[in-house]
């Protein structure tokens, strides 16, 4: 089901206080804009009182001249609510505005006519009765909360209220029910007579924009109408929930950080996975994941050799070798050498070993597990470096990786001993010593656009090829596209790839359950997006992504730990301390 998308409209308070009046609500699409006017020697000056009146800040030079230029340029056509609030006395303000506007009508919404400027006027207004007396184009606003049957509707355009007489709210927390729902009632007397709702001096900040926009106010008050339009634009988009659902497995626990000899090693990345994801995927699949039942929680930090917030492949590197390095290197030291990885050190201990990614095959993480460079994009280099390494499987995309510039970098994988498989169900076979499988021929897709299901059915075909091996084994599984989502500041695209992720934990925790000897380790190479959760409801699965950031962060990543060893795992710790806790199990129960 596809979210129908809402349009939220703000109001620009007291536009004329902004460095550039006019010009900046109109850029960001200002559904009304409001100026003040007071009539001085037969001119309409721009002002709140008398005292701050400047002699070039006319109703004509600061909004009637732009509003016709911006027409006359062609910058979109100007059909926005001006909301004139008059400060002085009503008729004689009136007489010098009506022909003022007179000038004006080829870019007013007048009678007969299709789009143009709305004109309403607050403020000191003249009596009801008189109303009508007016132009046609010239509509008012109503202040009131009784509606008595002789209000003339056809030259009413909306109700104005003060907020501050119905909530003592500061858009801090949230609103008191009884206020809420007072809101919530003037909110529905006027829609009820098809008239837009708008409250002045109302909390200003985006938890407000939000509630008010969730309530329905028409018109959402604000002195920030740049910021106001980012965020209500983002609505739509960041205020996610997901149909995907999958069953939640319910761990045993017990050999959950029992002192057994460990026999499988299972890591599991979420790339870009801080906290906040595996939150927002879990508010959106019923307030609970795989991941959250597990028990024993540390904290990784992430930073790179080189720099703060470190890359997919530092960062992969940091856990597949132990070591710090810079930022783009794939298995290479700070001082330019190979560094050995686990699949290369846990050889010598008899392992079997294999990756598994949704992304290429030579992507940074789950290179940093096989290949040797000084940088990432030695695409060509680093598929070289597959057919030398002791891995026993590889499953992931990007088959033309290894079919750069016309050379076959396939042929080293069968001379290898790799039989190249075209399904998962062929992993089954009994004869296959090392497999590897291209999903993809460029990359996969995200889970959204056709790749569901694809990372859980990987994940237990990759267990049971490594199982049958009848050896201690080590697995790496990669959900890349959390971090994708991240880049990308797609909400929907971070949650749906989240909730993917965790239905192969699923299958990791229970195949952990039924082999004694397993060490599951969840974590995340870096955060991506900086991202938070302003708001949610757990009740409707729905919860709101917000993004600071379309690169990584240094943010502390969680790592969850389950089955043999895993209090081991808690604490706060280098992101190389997961390497150097695997070796230290691996060489406490096995021998060289």
């Amino acid at each position: 089901m596809v979210k129908a998308q809402v349009e939220y409209k703000f109001h620009s308070h007291n536009d004329y206080l902004q460095p550039v009046p006019f010009w900046t609500a109109y850029a960001n699409d200002a559904a009304s804009i409001e100026v003040d006017v007071i009539l001085q020697e037969g001119k309409l000056m721009v002002a709140h009182e008398k005292a701050t009146i400047e002699a070039a800040k006319t109703l004509e030079s600061l909004y009637l001249v732009p509003i016709r230029q911006a027409k006359e340029l062609g910058i979109g056509e100007p059909a926005f609510q001006l909301l004139i609030d008059i400060k002085t006395e009503a008729y004689a303000t009136m007489d010098v505005l009506e022909d003022k506007l007179e000038e004006y009508t080829d870019v007013l919404a007048v009678p007969g006519k299709q789009g143009g400027v709305q004109v309403v006027i607050s403020g000191n207004r003249p009596r009801l009765e008189d109303y009508d007396d007016y132009a046609p184009y010239i509509l008012f606003d109503y202040q009131s909360l009784d509606f008595p049957s002789n209000l003339p509707w056809h030259r009413i355009a909306l109700v104005s209220l003060p907020f501050q007489r119905f909530s003592v709210w500061n858009g801090k927390g949230r609103l008191v029910q009884a206020e809420k729902q007072k809101l919530e009632e003037l909110i529905e007397k006027a829609h009820a007579v098809d008239r837009s709702i708008r409250f002045w001096g109302a909390p200003d900040s985006k938890t407000a924009w939000k509630a008010f926009a969730d309530m329905g106010i028409d018109f959402i008050n604000t002195d920030r109408p740049f910021e106001a339009s980012q965020y209500l634009n983002s609505l739509n988009s960041n205020v996610v929930s997901s149909q995907h659902r999958h069953e939640i497995y319910h761990p045993k626990f017990k050999v959950d950080g029992v002192a057994v000899p460990v026999t499988q090693i299972i890591l599991m990345i979420g790339d870009g996975n801080g906290l906040a994801h595996i939150s927002a995927g879990m508010y959106a699949h019923g307030n609970q994941l795989n991941l959250t039942q597990l028990k024993h929680i540390g904290l990784v930090k992430t930073q790179s050799a080189d720099d703060f917030t470190t890359d997919s492949a530092a960062g992969a590197t940091a856990l597949a070798t132990g070591k710090k390095a810079n930022n783009r290197a794939i298995g290479f030291s700070t001082e330019g050498t190979a560094l050995s990885n686990l699949p290369e050190l846990l050889k010598n201990y008899s392992f079997t070993t294999g990756i598994v990614t949704t992304d290429h095959v030579t992507g940074a993480t789950p290179a940093s597990f096989y290949a040797h460079r000084e940088d990432r994009g030695m695409v060509e280099g680093i598929a070289e470096d597959l057919s030398k390494s002791p891995l026993n499987l590889f499953i992931g995309g990007g088959k033309n990786d290894f079919l750069v510039k016309g050379r076959d970098l396939i042929a080293p994988l069968d001379a290898a001993g790799f039989t190249i498989v075209k399904s998962l169900d062929e992993l089954d076979g009994n004869n296959i010593k090392k497999a590897g499988y291209f999903a993809s021929n460029q990359g996969l897709p995200t889970v959204m656009k056709g790749r569901e299901g694809f990372l859980k059915s990987a994940t237990t075909r990759s267990l049971a090829f490594l199982s049958k091996k009848a050896q201690p084994f080590f697995l790496m599984i990669e959900s890349a596209m959390i971090d994708s989502g991240g880049h990308w500041n797609d909400a929907k695209t971070v949650v749906e790839e989240e909730i993917d992720f965790d239905e192969a934990v699923g299958e990791v925790i229970a195949y952990a359950d039924d082999h004694a000897g397993t060490l599951v380790l969840i974590t995340a190479d870096h955060e991506t997006g900086g991202v938070t959760l302003p708001q949610g409801n757990v009740g409707k699965e729905e919860i709101e992504l917000d993004f600071d950031t379309k690169d990584h962060t240094g943010i502390m990543v969680p790592l969850f730990a389950y089955g043999a060893h895993a209090d081991e795992f808690i604490g706060v710790y280098e992101n190389t301390e997961i390497f150097e806790k695997i070796m230290r199990l691996v060489e406490q129960y096995h021998k060289r």
